[in-house]
């Protein structure tokens, strides 16, 4: 299972970061200013500050990411992993769907405000929305890619 987490959370974190860097690009003209927000943990406001790419905000931005990523992903491949596998889409993409939700709401409505992924700093709610239906449609990705390779 921590194999499949890795690989799950893996795609997850890029596709999160894809749809983080677009709706930064589309509402602040920097596609990496969402994602140094999530550096917000180690360094506060001055995060939320930092545009552009650099080692300071962008590479924690990126760990903290995939960390989480793994963690929903873990969560994920214990409820659903074996459906997946078995092809039952159904719950696979439903799954997904409930994982998502349950991390929007321990992001946005559980945690303090220093452990949120930061990207409300610079997005609106659609733009939230979409990074978590990437989360959500990403997570039944590693079972449809094994279960397509022969």
């Amino acid at each position: 299972m921590l194999r499949n987490a890795l690989v799950t959370g893996s795609i997850a974190c890029v596709a999160t970061l894809v749809a983080a860097a677009l709706c930064g690009t589309a509402k602040k003209g920097s596609a990496v200013a969402p994602i140094n927000a999530t550096s917000h943990v180690l360094w506060g406001n001055e995060a939320a500050r930092a545009l552009r790419p650099d080692v300071k905000h962008t590479v924690p931005g990126i760990a903290i990411n995939e960390g989480a990523s793994v963690f929903w992903a873990a969560i994920y491949e214990r409820a659903f992993g074996r459906r997946v596998d078995r092809g039952d889409w159904t719950a696979a993409i439903a799954g997904g769907a409930a994982i998502a939700a349950l991390a929007y709401l321990v992001d946005y409505h559980l945690v303090s405000k220093r452990l949120t992924p930061g990207w409300e700093r610079h997005l609106d709610g659609r733009s939230l929305a979409a990074i978590y239906a990437a989360l959500a449609l990403s997570l039944p990705l590693r079972g449809l890619l094994r279960r397509s390779v022969p």
